[in-house]
Protein backbone atom coordinates (compact mmCIF):
# COMPACT_ATOMS: atom_id res chain seq x y z
CA UNK A 1 0.00 0.00 0.00
CA UNK A 2 1.48 3.19 -0.94
CA UNK A 3 1.14 6.46 1.03
CA UNK A 4 -2.66 7.38 1.24
CA UNK A 5 -3.32 9.79 4.50
CA UNK A 6 -1.81 13.40 4.45
CA UNK A 7 1.74 14.29 3.41
CA UNK A 8 3.43 14.13 6.36
CA UNK A 9 4.14 18.18 6.80
CA UNK A 10 0.42 17.93 6.80
CA UNK A 11 0.15 15.45 9.50
CA UNK A 12 2.72 17.26 11.92
CA UNK A 13 0.13 19.88 12.21
CA UNK A 14 -3.39 18.04 11.59
CA UNK A 15 -6.15 18.48 14.45
CA UNK A 16 -8.97 16.12 15.07
CA UNK A 17 -12.31 17.90 14.61
CA UNK A 18 -13.65 15.13 17.29
CA UNK A 19 -15.07 17.47 20.70
CA UNK A 20 -14.41 16.23 23.71
CA UNK A 21 -18.61 15.65 25.61
CA UNK A 22 -18.79 18.50 28.57
CA UNK A 23 -19.03 15.49 30.88
CA UNK A 24 -15.83 13.67 30.03
CA UNK A 25 -14.52 14.63 32.87
CA UNK A 26 -16.90 13.47 35.91
CA UNK A 27 -17.51 10.39 33.43
CA UNK A 28 -14.72 9.01 34.00
CA UNK A 29 -14.32 10.09 37.64
CA UNK A 30 -17.32 8.65 38.11
CA UNK A 31 -16.65 5.53 36.26
CA UNK A 32 -13.17 4.98 38.33
CA UNK A 33 -14.56 5.64 41.90
CA UNK A 34 -17.26 3.11 41.21
CA UNK A 35 -14.43 0.72 39.87
CA UNK A 36 -12.24 1.89 43.35
CA UNK A 37 -15.38 0.76 45.53
CA UNK A 38 -14.40 -2.84 45.29
CA UNK A 39 -11.00 -4.03 46.91
CA UNK A 40 -8.50 -4.31 44.48
CA UNK A 41 -7.39 -7.60 45.90
CA UNK A 42 -4.45 -7.67 44.07
CA UNK A 43 -2.65 -11.41 44.04
CA UNK A 44 0.74 -12.24 42.78
CA UNK A 45 1.46 -16.05 42.52
CA UNK A 46 4.67 -17.24 41.58
CA UNK A 47 5.00 -19.71 38.03
CA UNK A 48 7.57 -21.85 37.76
CA UNK A 49 8.96 -21.10 33.89
CA UNK A 50 12.28 -22.78 33.87
CA UNK A 51 13.75 -19.16 32.84
CA UNK A 52 17.32 -18.82 34.92
CA UNK A 53 17.04 -14.52 34.46
CA UNK A 54 13.45 -13.37 35.15
CA UNK A 55 10.73 -14.41 37.79
CA UNK A 56 7.21 -14.70 36.67
CA UNK A 57 4.15 -14.03 38.68
CA UNK A 58 0.32 -14.87 37.94
CA UNK A 59 -1.34 -11.86 38.52
CA UNK A 60 -4.91 -11.16 39.47
CA UNK A 61 -6.46 -7.89 40.41
CA UNK A 62 -10.39 -6.38 40.28
CA UNK A 63 -11.33 -4.53 37.19
CA UNK A 64 -14.33 -2.91 36.19
CA UNK A 65 -17.22 -3.86 38.50
CA UNK A 66 -15.12 -5.96 40.57
CA UNK A 67 -13.87 -8.01 37.68
CA UNK A 68 -11.59 -10.22 38.19
CA UNK A 69 -8.69 -9.71 35.70
CA UNK A 70 -5.36 -11.58 35.00
CA UNK A 71 -1.94 -10.67 34.01
CA UNK A 72 1.76 -11.28 33.93
CA UNK A 73 4.36 -9.71 36.37
CA UNK A 74 7.38 -10.12 35.01
CA UNK A 75 10.84 -9.47 37.52
CA UNK A 76 14.52 -9.60 37.24
CA UNK A 77 15.64 -12.94 38.99
CA UNK A 78 16.95 -11.66 42.22
CA UNK A 79 15.75 -8.56 42.12
CA UNK A 80 15.69 -7.11 46.40
CA UNK A 81 15.11 -3.32 45.68
CA UNK A 82 12.03 -1.41 44.02
CA UNK A 83 12.48 -1.17 40.51
CA UNK A 84 10.95 1.09 37.61
CA UNK A 85 7.74 -0.90 36.21
CA UNK A 86 6.50 -0.63 32.68
CA UNK A 87 2.74 -1.24 32.56
CA UNK A 88 1.99 -2.96 28.93
CA UNK A 89 -1.11 -3.46 27.04
CA UNK A 90 -2.03 -5.82 24.22
CA UNK A 91 -2.73 -5.48 20.35
CA UNK A 92 -7.04 -6.42 19.38
CA UNK A 93 -7.87 -9.71 19.55
CA UNK A 94 -4.24 -10.68 21.82
CA UNK A 95 -4.39 -11.72 25.45
CA UNK A 96 -1.45 -11.57 27.96
CA UNK A 97 0.07 -14.70 26.25
CA UNK A 98 2.25 -17.43 28.22
CA UNK A 99 4.40 -16.48 31.18
CA UNK A 100 7.72 -16.77 29.20
CA UNK A 101 6.81 -14.94 26.40
CA UNK A 102 7.77 -10.89 26.02
CA UNK A 103 10.97 -10.89 28.22
CA UNK A 104 12.21 -7.42 26.83
CA UNK A 105 11.33 -5.23 29.56
CA UNK A 106 11.92 -7.19 32.29
CA UNK A 107 15.55 -7.85 30.69
CA UNK A 108 16.67 -4.39 30.75
CA UNK A 109 16.57 -4.47 34.66
CA UNK A 110 12.69 -2.82 35.23
CA UNK A 111 9.31 -4.66 36.42
CA UNK A 112 7.16 -5.52 33.81
CA UNK A 113 3.23 -6.34 34.29
CA UNK A 114 1.16 -6.83 31.45
CA UNK A 115 -2.76 -7.16 31.37
CA UNK A 116 -4.85 -9.44 30.11
CA UNK A 117 -7.57 -7.85 27.54
CA UNK A 118 -10.97 -8.96 28.92
CA UNK A 119 -12.96 -11.14 26.24
CA UNK A 120 -10.33 -11.11 24.01
CA UNK A 121 -7.25 -13.79 23.54
CA UNK A 122 -8.18 -15.71 21.02
CA UNK A 123 -7.24 -14.00 17.64
CA UNK A 124 -3.58 -14.32 18.06
CA UNK A 125 -0.50 -15.06 20.34
CA UNK A 126 -0.41 -17.26 23.58
CA UNK A 127 -3.99 -16.51 24.49
CA UNK A 128 -5.43 -14.86 27.15
CA UNK A 129 -7.50 -15.66 30.31
CA UNK A 130 -10.12 -12.99 31.29
CA UNK A 131 -13.69 -12.87 30.48
CA UNK A 132 -15.87 -9.85 29.97
CA UNK A 133 -18.76 -10.80 32.04
CA UNK A 134 -20.97 -7.79 30.80
CA UNK A 135 -23.77 -8.14 27.94
CA UNK A 136 -24.57 -5.97 25.52
CA UNK A 137 -26.87 -4.85 22.98
CA UNK A 138 -26.57 -6.30 19.51
CA UNK A 139 -23.33 -5.43 18.15
CA UNK A 140 -21.59 -5.96 15.05
CA UNK A 141 -19.11 -9.20 15.57
CA UNK A 142 -15.65 -8.16 17.01
CA UNK A 143 -15.31 -5.55 19.98
CA UNK A 144 -15.73 -1.77 18.46
CA UNK A 145 -19.43 -1.64 18.77
CA UNK A 146 -20.29 -4.19 21.84
CA UNK A 147 -22.52 -1.57 24.10
CA UNK A 148 -22.13 1.30 21.66
CA UNK A 149 -25.70 2.36 22.54
CA UNK A 150 -24.66 4.61 25.50
CA UNK A 151 -21.37 5.39 27.31
CA UNK A 152 -21.79 3.38 30.16
CA UNK A 153 -22.55 0.29 28.37
CA UNK A 154 -19.51 0.69 25.77
CA UNK A 155 -17.01 -2.25 25.84
CA UNK A 156 -14.39 -0.01 26.12
CA UNK A 157 -15.23 2.13 29.28
CA UNK A 158 -14.71 -1.60 31.18
CA UNK A 159 -11.04 -2.35 29.70
CA UNK A 160 -10.19 1.55 30.08
CA UNK A 161 -11.21 0.95 33.71
CA UNK A 162 -9.24 -2.11 34.01
CA UNK A 163 -6.04 -0.74 32.82
CA UNK A 164 -6.29 2.33 35.53
CA UNK A 165 -6.82 -0.73 38.14
CA UNK A 166 -3.91 -2.86 36.41
CA UNK A 167 -1.19 0.53 37.17
CA UNK A 168 -2.78 0.47 40.52
CA UNK A 169 -2.33 -3.29 40.69
CA UNK A 170 0.96 -3.30 39.53
CA UNK A 171 2.24 -0.32 41.76
CA UNK A 172 1.31 -2.83 44.88
CA UNK A 173 3.70 -4.96 44.69
CA UNK A 174 7.03 -4.57 47.10
CA UNK A 175 9.54 -4.31 44.19
CA UNK A 176 8.00 -2.09 41.71
CA UNK A 177 8.36 1.50 42.14
CA UNK A 178 5.31 3.61 41.69
CA UNK A 179 7.45 7.00 41.15
CA UNK A 180 8.57 5.34 37.96
CA UNK A 181 6.01 4.07 36.03
CA UNK A 182 5.42 3.72 32.48
CA UNK A 183 2.43 2.96 30.31
CA UNK A 184 3.17 1.79 26.75
CA UNK A 185 1.64 -0.64 24.47
CA UNK A 186 0.93 -1.14 20.69
CA UNK A 187 -1.99 -0.59 18.34
CA UNK A 188 -5.37 -1.45 20.54
CA UNK A 189 -2.19 -1.04 23.81
CA UNK A 190 -1.63 2.17 22.31
CA UNK A 191 -4.79 3.38 22.85
CA UNK A 192 -5.24 1.73 25.98
CA UNK A 193 -2.22 3.39 26.99
CA UNK A 194 -3.16 7.00 25.93
CA UNK A 195 -6.08 6.42 28.23
CA UNK A 196 -3.95 5.62 31.04
CA UNK A 197 -1.76 8.79 30.28
CA UNK A 198 -4.98 10.81 30.75
CA UNK A 199 -6.59 9.00 33.63
CA UNK A 200 -3.28 8.45 35.85
CA UNK A 201 -2.19 11.94 36.63
CA UNK A 202 1.53 10.76 37.83
CA UNK A 203 3.28 8.66 35.15
CA UNK A 204 6.44 9.16 34.68
CA UNK A 205 6.42 8.53 30.92
CA UNK A 206 3.86 6.93 28.38
CA UNK A 207 4.84 5.31 25.45
CA UNK A 208 1.80 4.53 22.48
CA UNK A 209 3.17 3.15 19.42
CA UNK A 210 0.80 3.15 16.43
CA UNK A 211 -2.07 3.65 18.89
CA UNK A 212 -5.43 2.57 17.63
CA UNK A 213 -8.66 3.94 19.28
CA UNK A 214 -7.54 7.82 18.25
CA UNK A 215 -9.41 10.60 15.84
CA UNK A 216 -12.63 8.02 15.59
CA UNK A 217 -14.95 10.36 13.10
CA UNK A 218 -12.14 10.52 10.69
CA UNK A 219 -10.97 6.62 11.22
CA UNK A 220 -14.04 5.06 10.87
CA UNK A 221 -14.32 6.80 6.98
CA UNK A 222 -10.66 6.70 6.14
CA UNK A 223 -9.68 3.25 6.63
CA UNK A 224 -12.13 0.14 5.30
CA UNK A 225 -9.34 -1.98 7.06
CA UNK A 226 -10.58 -3.79 10.57
CA UNK A 227 -11.18 -3.28 13.28
CA UNK A 228 -12.63 0.50 12.47
CA UNK A 229 -14.35 -1.23 9.92
CA UNK A 230 -16.67 -3.08 12.77
CA UNK A 231 -18.34 0.71 12.99
CA UNK A 232 -19.33 1.26 9.56
CA UNK A 233 -21.07 -2.16 9.48
CA UNK A 234 -23.05 -1.31 12.18
CA UNK A 235 -23.65 1.73 11.12
CA UNK A 236 -24.62 0.25 7.59
CA UNK A 237 -27.21 -1.94 9.35
CA UNK A 238 -28.41 0.69 11.88
CA UNK A 239 -28.91 3.73 9.50
CA UNK A 240 -29.32 6.65 11.11
CA UNK A 241 -27.45 6.19 14.22
CA UNK A 242 -24.12 8.07 13.01
CA UNK A 243 -24.73 11.15 15.50
CA UNK A 244 -25.44 8.49 18.59
CA UNK A 245 -22.71 6.45 17.54
CA UNK A 246 -19.94 8.74 17.89
CA UNK A 247 -21.64 10.40 20.92
CA UNK A 248 -20.52 7.37 22.75
CA UNK A 249 -16.84 6.79 20.96
CA UNK A 250 -16.21 10.52 21.60
CA UNK A 251 -16.11 9.16 25.49
CA UNK A 252 -12.93 6.96 24.36
CA UNK A 253 -11.32 8.59 22.37
CA UNK A 254 -7.64 8.96 22.46
CA UNK A 255 -7.22 12.21 20.90
CA UNK A 256 -9.17 13.52 24.38
CA UNK A 257 -7.32 11.35 26.92
CA UNK A 258 -3.65 13.30 24.88
CA UNK A 259 -5.30 16.26 26.15
CA UNK A 260 -5.14 15.11 29.94
CA UNK A 261 -1.75 13.81 29.15
CA UNK A 262 0.71 14.78 31.78
CA UNK A 263 3.80 12.94 31.52
CA UNK A 264 6.49 12.77 28.45
CA UNK A 265 6.08 10.50 25.89
CA UNK A 266 7.16 8.90 22.89
CA UNK A 267 4.36 7.94 19.77
CA UNK A 268 5.54 6.27 16.68
CA UNK A 269 3.37 6.04 13.20
CA UNK A 270 3.60 4.19 10.35
CA UNK A 271 2.42 6.34 7.34
CA UNK A 272 1.19 3.20 5.05
CA UNK A 273 -0.86 2.39 8.27
CA UNK A 274 -3.75 1.23 7.05
CA UNK A 275 -5.27 -0.38 10.51
CA UNK A 276 -4.78 3.17 12.08
CA UNK A 277 -3.97 5.61 9.99
CA UNK A 278 -0.90 8.11 10.46
CA UNK A 279 -3.39 11.09 10.46
CA UNK A 280 -5.83 9.56 13.34
CA UNK A 281 -2.05 8.96 15.45
CA UNK A 282 -1.16 12.67 14.68
CA UNK A 283 -4.47 13.92 16.10
CA UNK A 284 -3.64 12.13 19.30
CA UNK A 285 -0.12 13.02 19.24
CA UNK A 286 -1.26 16.60 18.38
CA UNK A 287 -3.05 16.87 21.04
CA UNK A 288 -0.79 15.24 23.85
CA UNK A 289 -0.58 17.94 26.46
CA UNK A 290 2.57 17.58 27.73
CA UNK A 291 5.42 19.56 25.97
CA UNK A 292 8.15 17.25 26.79
CA UNK A 293 6.51 14.58 23.81
CA UNK A 294 8.31 13.01 20.36
CA UNK A 295 6.93 10.83 17.65
CA UNK A 296 9.21 8.09 15.78
CA UNK A 297 7.77 8.18 12.04
CA UNK A 298 8.21 4.95 9.64
CA UNK A 299 7.47 5.92 6.27
CA UNK A 300 7.36 2.47 4.28
CA UNK A 301 5.64 1.05 7.13
CA UNK A 302 2.30 -0.43 7.37
CA UNK A 303 0.86 -1.32 10.65
CA UNK A 304 3.44 -3.67 11.76
CA UNK A 305 5.15 -0.16 12.34
CA UNK A 306 9.08 0.28 13.43
CA UNK A 307 8.38 -3.24 14.90
CA UNK A 308 11.75 -4.13 16.77
CA UNK A 309 13.33 -0.64 15.73
CA UNK A 310 11.07 0.45 17.73
CA UNK A 311 11.56 -1.42 20.89
CA UNK A 312 15.21 -0.41 20.56
CA UNK A 313 14.36 3.44 20.48
CA UNK A 314 11.52 3.05 23.39
CA UNK A 315 14.86 0.83 25.61
CA UNK A 316 16.96 4.32 24.94
CA UNK A 317 14.65 6.94 25.30
CA UNK A 318 13.23 5.65 28.78
CA UNK A 319 16.97 5.02 30.18
CA UNK A 320 15.88 9.29 30.85
CA UNK A 321 12.94 8.62 32.80
CA UNK A 322 12.44 5.08 34.39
Amino acid sequence: MALFDLPLDELRGYRSESAAPEDFDAFWDTTLRQARAHELGARFDPVETGLSTVEVYDVTFAGFGGHPVKGWLRLPAGATEPLPLVVEFIGYGGGRGLPHENLLWASTGRAHFVMDTRGQGSAWGGGGGTPDPVGAAPAYPGFMTRGIDAPENYYYRRVFTDAVRAVEAARSHPLADPARTVATGASQGGGIALAVGGLVPDLVAVAPDVPFLCDFPRAATLTDRHPYREIALFLKTHRGRSADVLRTLSYFDGVHFAARGRAPALFSAALEDETCPPSTVFAAFNAWAHEDKAIEVYDFNDHEGGGPFQEAAKVRWLGSYA
